[in-house]
Formats: C-alpha cells, sequence, structure tokens
C-alpha cells in the first residue's frame, strides 16, 4: 500500500472519528491521528489526539483496553509493506510519531528478498519502556531505552497514529547493539483469525512461516547499509503468551517509574514525560498550557516524493526462503 493510500484511509477514520454516533467502538471515537507536514520529509510529525486534544500516544493512552479480557492497545507506528522507518519521538513533547534520522537523511529500511518493507503492521505498546539500567536475568543485556516494540500479524493493513485493539501471542529478544530490543507479537482482535490465535504455537499452525519469516526479517534487515546480521537471544526462539505477558508487565512497571521520575526521564538521555492523562504525575499538562497552542491543526498534505532507490530488491545470501 502506497503512502498515499495509507494517508487516506487515516483519514477516513479521523473523519469516522468526528461524526459518528456514540454507539461507536470506543478507539474509533476516542484516537485519531493529527498529521503536520508531508510524509516523507523531515518535518512530518504524526501527534495522537483523544477526542480532539493532543496528548502523548507513550504515556496518555493505556496500555491495557480490557486487562480481564487480555486486550491491549497498541500504537501503529508502521503500516504493514511501507518502508518509513517511524517511531515516536521518545524526546519531543508529547512524543509524536515522526521519521528516524541518521547523518541528517531519513531512514528507510531496504526490501530483503522476498520482503517487502515491514511485513507486519510495526508499532509500540504505550505506558511501557525498556530500563537501559536493567539487565535482564536470560538475555545477559539491559533495556534498550524505548517503549517495547509490537509485531501486528493481522490481514488489514494499519496506519501511523492507529490504535488497535490487540491480544499477545509471543515474544523475540533482539539483541541489537548489545541491548535488549523486545519484540512482541500480537493480532488485531478484530481479525478473522484472532480466535484461533491465542499462543505462539498457534501462530505457526495457522500461519506457517510467519515466525520464520519474522526471525529472518530482523536478522538481515541492516544488511543492505552495510552491517553485519542481527542476533537473538534464546537462539531466535520465539517465547510464549506466558513470557511475553512477564516482560509486558516488567516494561509497564519501569515506564511507572519512569514517568513518575523526571530524573529517571532525564539521565535515559532527556526523555519526555509530559502528558495530559497520567494522574499524580508531575509532569502532566493542564490543556490549558500554550504548550498545545504551538501544535499545528490537521494538516492534508500529499507526502513527499521518495528516491526510487527505496524500491530497490536486495538479495541476501544468509536468508532463507
Amino acid at each position: 500500500m502506497s503512502t498515499s493510500a495509507v494517508r487516506r484511509l487515516a483519514q477516513q477514520v479521523r473523519l469516522l472519528s468526528t461524526t459518528s454516533s456514540s454507539s461507536a467502538p470506543k478507539a474509533m471515537a476516542q484516537y485519531a491521528p493529527r498529521y503536520i507536514g508531508s510524509a516523507n520529509t523531515l518535518d512530518h510529525r504524526v501527534f495522537q489526539e483523544e477526542n480532539g486534544q493532543v496528548i502523548s500516544p507513550w504515556h496518555d493512552i493505556p496500555l491495557f483496553a480490557d486487562q480481564n479480557a487480555g486486550i491491549l492497545n497498541m500504537v501503529v507506528e508502521v503500516p504493514r509493506w511501507t518502508n518509513a522507518k517511524m517511531e515516536i519521538s521518545k524526546e519531543e513533547p508529547f512524543n509524536p510519531i515522526k521519521q528516524d534520522i541518521k547523518k541528517g537523511k531519513l531512514r528507510f529500511v531496504r526490501n530483503c528478498f522476498p520482503h517487502h518493507g515491514y511485513i507486519w503492521n510495526y508499532g509500540a505498546f504505550p505506558q511501557t519502556w525498556e530500563d537501559p539500567t536493567v539487565q535482564h536475568a536470560e538475555t545477559k543485556a539491559k533495556g534498550d531505552n524505548d517503549p517495547l516494540d509490537v509485531c501486528e500479524i493481522g490481514e488489514a493493513v494499519g496506519y501511523p497514529g492507529q490504535v488497535k485493539q490487540v491480544k499477545v501471542l509471543g515474544i523475540m529478544a533482539l539483541l541489537d547493539e548489545g541491548e535488549t530490543d523486545w519484540k512482541v507479537i500480537v493480532v488485531d482482535v478484530t481479525d478473522p483469525l484472532a480466535s484461533k490465535l491465542n499462543d505462539v504455537e498457534d501462530v505457526e499452525r495457522h500461519l506457517p512461516g510467519l515466525i520464520r519469516a519474522t526471525n529472518e526479517w530482523f536478522r538481515i534487515y541492516k544488511i543492505p547499509d552495510g552491517k553485519p546480521e542481527n542476533v537473538f537471544a534464546f537462539s531466535g526462539e520465539a517465547k510464549n503468551k506466558k513470557y511475553a505477558t512477564e516482560i509486558i508487565h516488567e516494561c509497564h512497571e519501569a515506564w511507572r517509574r519512569l514517568v513518575a521520575n523526571p530524573d529517571i526521564a532525564q539521565a535515559a538521555g532527556g526523555l519526555s514525560i509530559l502528558n495530559a492523562r497520567v494522574q499524580g504525575s508531575s509532569a502532566q499538562v493542564h490543556p490549558s498550557d500554550p504548550l498545545f497552542a504551538k501544535i499545528p491543526p490537521n494538516q492534508n498534505l500529499p507526502p513527499a516524493p521518495i528516491d526510487p532507490s527505496i524500491s530497490k530488491w536486495f538479495y541476501i545470501s544468509s536468508a532463507t526462503v
């Protein structure tokens, strides 16, 4: 799906979120992206709104949509089959989604045959944090200082800023430059296969090859940029739902420590913990604060063109097909 098509989908959902009746699903009525600037530019930002008010997608959206039912919220950063490396900005006020930058240039993942762009809807769990001061007992590596990464494997293509309700299936532990970089595997609760997918072994049963492809994707995706293969803890094994849930709870507690203590946020690299909804937080900002007035209204700008070289295929000799 092209960037412009993804943008059109998001705009349609945004319109529905502001015109739907009170009987509409809660997530549809609550959350909508606010697009600033043109996609594929340094100025592009995707802010998060709740009922028209800008909030932080990292801090203000609850981790649990329905904790008793095991349903969590995830924030989509990168839609499936797209290449722009979009991510929540940890340092900017209210943590908008933006495209990652390296050496002054926008980052895109390459197409490593047979994969095109990201092979799932990729995003993050709100209200989680991988503490860079804590070494995991089994991976022997500290956290990567990010919200938990999420791979949503349902069939519907998402859009940046979408808030999906998902259930957890498993988790993989990428070791990225000496840090533990967990990848949680989930499925949208509205997906046609959701009722049949309840743990990691169900993924192989109903979507054979997807776990292997996920391992391969993370292992080789940096090779076209001149970097070596990535490695995994647990020999690349995907751990089960129970294990994944324990990691999620650990990272949720780490986030609680982070958002409650500005000194921790500053020591972790100047992370922004400004929020609009976290009760008791010293960084909670009132809706009348001038900070909100500085954020432009939603803009409907066409995406900037992408260099055609981004669509090039790379054939990796160590890849298995």
